[in-house]
């Protein structure tokens, strides 16, 4: 048997000899390299639009925004020499995850696994499931390994250039105010700052264990909500309950996450096209859309987070929360705090618990019925589901949208240079809401769908097979779905039974336990009580008249008898048959 029919078919003959591993390793390679080539992309070009690039090399600064999308640990270091002295370290300190570059390698893994998936067979086995997985996850902890290998440069600073407060030559005079003693530029030569070699020394790289760690997580956790999203993905025999219970609210939750980041990036495009620097605002939404919408989302909901900032990294936050935190003492980031800087922040209130309703409705209509005791039933069903999911997710997206970025550039103890950013947000009470938030919003949105007469009409054909809706396997032309209505034999003239007929014996080759003409009401066969159908017999046909009758002057004469076999050498006479019978008969 050839490669590909082994590979294809989840239940063929092919599989009984073991897995197709070429079909796994190759579908294994084409999900992470997919990924890894669209995060790098992504990293490339925001990196770009930025002009992050023209002061480090392209490719490892690319390497190292990868690294940290994939939720891996980038040490920054630094060493200042003036006046020919060493000992002025540069301490540095970054963990945040651009969400914009791990959602675009998540979206390719996720599609390209479950392709190979779905062309594995309707059902998948247990072992092949996991002998898929964990290739995916291997390859990307070597890629995350790779990346650890690229992610590291130097980059040599001109403070001068730079104009840093503080240091020798930012203003051309050499002013330098150390503390207990004061301004000592006075002291100093004028145009020192020509003279001294000012230069700052910054690289990074890429942590090997972190990133690794990571790179293992991240493609185990991006699987494994891939499998819980998908509705139409097989999965091994005995996980009807996935199918039918965690599917369809897993799918509507990051459905409407989906939603919420091309909404933010339609809102970004909008500002851009009104803004002095458009390629600013383009690049920091490709690479981090996710981070801020979310953020927002947390906020609407009521989400309480914690917040300091101080120096120029206050300037990449959005308004009204740059200005929340421009006293940089540790203030508390809520809603109303916002909301009393800026009365349109109430939107974001709105917007967010829109967005959640919208998971409701969504849940609503892919949820089966299954039998649910009327609205009410449903509504609590869709309730209890939607609430844990948003239990859950709610504090992931905090954990994910989490920021904390600190730079000190210190010469001799004097902080030339000092600027950070912490924003923290609270897990406990993010899972309480998302609790409270999913289960209204779950009801709600049942409700909604079964007053429309949209409930439970999206379900998928996995979940149906399932006994979602009672039935054991998919709708098609000879299993008819869920009926939108109850049958009605007013309406429908095929319900309807047919009427009482004259009793008539049973013939002698009637079949024991069928209908026949004369069974009416229940337990008569339909088709064989049709009137139409077995109630006619058909008509008799007259005997075949003879053909001779018929046309007599084309009936065919007798073949001629057998001539005897002639002797070995014997001629032939002459005259053929005719001459021979003529000659014998004389």
């Amino acid at each position: 048997m050839s490669t590909a029919s082994t590979a294809t078919g989840s239940a063929g003959p092919g599989r009984a000899t073991g897995l197709p591993w070429a079909d796994v390793v190759m579908s294994a390679v084409a999900a992470v390299s997919w990924a890894l080539i669209g995060m790098a992309g992504t990293a490339a070009l925001g990196l770009r639009l930025l002009d992050a690039d023209t002061a480090a090399s392209p490719g490892p600064t690319a390497a190292a925004v990868v690294a940290l999308a994939v939720g891996g640990s980038v040490t920054p270091t630094g060493d200042v020499s003036m006046f020919g002295l060493s000992g002025a370290q540069a301490d540095t300190a970054v963990d945040v995850m651009p969400l914009g570059v791990g959602l675009v390698g998540a979206l390719l893994l996720s599609l390209v696994f479950l392709r190979s998936l779905r062309v594995a067979g309707v059902v998948v086995s247990g072992r092949e499931l996991a002998a898929r997985a964990g290739t995916v996850v291997a390859l990307a902890v070597a890629t995350a390994g790779g990346l650890v290998w690229a992610g590291h440069d130097v980059i040599t600073v001109d403070v001068a250039a730079l104009g840093v407060a503080g240091l020798p030559g930012a203003d051309g005079g050499g002013g330098l105010d150390v503390p207990g003693l004061g301004d000592i530029g006075e002291l100093l030569p004028d145009r020192v700052g020509d003279l001294v070699d000012a230069e700052v020394t910054v690289g990074f790289s890429v942590d090997t264990a972190p990133t690794l760690l990571a790179g293992l997580f991240w493609s185990a956790g991006v699987l494994l909500v891939a499998l819980l999203a998908s509705r139409r993905t097989p999965l091994p025999r005995g996980w009807d309950a996935l199918h039918r219970v965690v599917r369809p609210v897993a799918s509507s939750v990051v459905a409407v996450l989906l939603v919420t980041v091309a909404a933010g990036i339609a809102a970004a495009g909008y500002a851009a096209a009104g803004d002095d620097h458009p390629r600013r605002i383009a690049g920091a939404a490709l690479l981090g859309a996710p981070n801020g919408v979310w953020l927002g989302v947390s906020v609407g909901l009521f989400v309480p987070w914690d917040a300091q900032g101080d120096g120029a990294l206050l300037g990449a936050l959005p308004h009204p929360l740059d200005e929340l935190l421009r006293t940089g003492t540790r203030e508390p980031v809520t809603l109303g705090a916002l909301a009393g800087l800026d009365g349109r922040v109430w939107l974001l209130g709105a917007g967010a618990a829109t967005a959640v309703l919208l998971a409701g409705v969504l849940t609503g209509v892919r949820t089966p019925l299954g039998g649910a005791p009327g609205a009410g039933g449903f509504a609590g069903r869709c309730a209890v589901r939607l609430g844990a999911a948003t239990a859950v997710t709610l504090p992931v997206l905090v954990w994910l949208t989490e920021v904390s970025v600190g730079a000190s550039l210190s010469m001799l103890g004097y902080d030339a240079f000092d600027a950070g950013l912490d924003l923290n947000g609270r897990l406990g009470a993010a899972a309480l809401l998302g609790a409270v938030w999913g289960a209204g919003a779950g009801a709600a949105g049942a409700l909604l769908a079964w007053a429309c007469g949209v409930a439970g009409t999206r379900v998928a054909a996995l979940a149906r097979g399932a006994g979602g809706d009672g039935s054991s396997a998919p709708s098609g032309p000879y299993r008819p779905g869920l009926p939108y209505r109850p049958p009605d034999p007013d309406t429908n003239p095929y319900l309807r039974l047919p009427g009482p007929r004259t009793e008539q014996a049973a013939p002698e080759d009637a079949v024991p336990g069928r209908s026949t003409l004369a069974d009416t009401g229940a337990g008569a066969d339909d088709v064989a009580a049709a009137p139409t159908v077995a109630g006619l017999a058909p008509p008799s046909r007259p005997p075949r008249p003879d053909r001779g009758r018929l046309w007599p002057d084309r009936v065919p004469p007798p073949p001629p008898p057998p001539s005897a076999p002639r002797p070995p050498g014997a001629r032939e006479p002459e005259g053929g048959d005719e001459g021979a019978r003529g000659s014998g008969g004389r």
